[in-house]
């Protein structure tokens, strides 16, 4: 069972891959829909802006690709910019974006006090019935986030997890066979190779 890796030169793939390789994960990277379409699963990384990011797969055909991957029934997990771009729109270049699930990316408001981009270790709480990507991992595991905007979905069902900064905000979401987090889990040392052993097995 392969895990394909989404390369739109906006991902961390070194991190992930290693991760993955870490866990015995079979897996390979690509930038070619059709290839990228065989993987049994899906991981759509990324760092960096939304507007940049958007312009990229959608000039690959990489956009269209996410879409029916996120319809095809097999599971598809996001990473950083690549929860966010699952939404509506970003606040980021005021950007439209895949619409897989409904929701706004907004950025964090200087009122609530803290340092923005939100940078280091915070804890992590499932939302709603158990997921099988937290999977044996307690409730307020530590994960590494690198962000300054968040996910804000329209449906409150939709939110997978939630974590405290400045108050409480959705730190991953998801739908159906698609779930996506705002933290890195290829960086989040035990937990996060958990996290991603439990989506290889989804």
């Amino acid at each position: 069972m392969s895990i394909a890796v989404v390369d739109y030169k906006a991902g961390n793939l070194t991190s992930v891959c290693n991760a993955l390789t870490h866990i015995g994960a079979d897996h390979f990277v690509s930038s070619d829909p059709d290839k990228l379409r065989l993987g049994d699963r899906l991981i759509f990384p990324g760092v960096g802006h939304a507007k940049s990011a958007m312009a990229r797969l959608k000039e690959t055909g990489i956009a269209d690709m996410l879409t029916s991957y996120a319809n095809s029934g097999k599971a598809m997990l996001g990473i950083c910019l690549g929860s966010q771009v699952l939404l509506d729109h970003s606040e980021e270049g005021d950007t439209d974006t895949l619409g897989i699930i409904l929701g706004q990316v907004k950025l964090f408001s200087p009122s609530i006090g803290l340092k923005i981009p939100h940078i280091g270790w915070n804890q992590v709480y499932p939302a709603g019935n158990p997921h099988p990507l937290f999977k044996d991992i307690p409730d307020g595991s530590s994960f590494y986030f690198v962000h300054s905007y968040y996910t804000a979905v329209a449906d409150a069902s939709n939110t997978l997890c939630t974590t405290d900064y400045g108050g409480t905000f959705c730190s991953g979401v998801r739908q159906g066979n698609v779930c996506a987090v705002q933290f890195h889990p290829e960086k989040s040392g035990k937990w996060g190779l958990k996290m991603l052993e439990n989506f290889s097995r989804m």
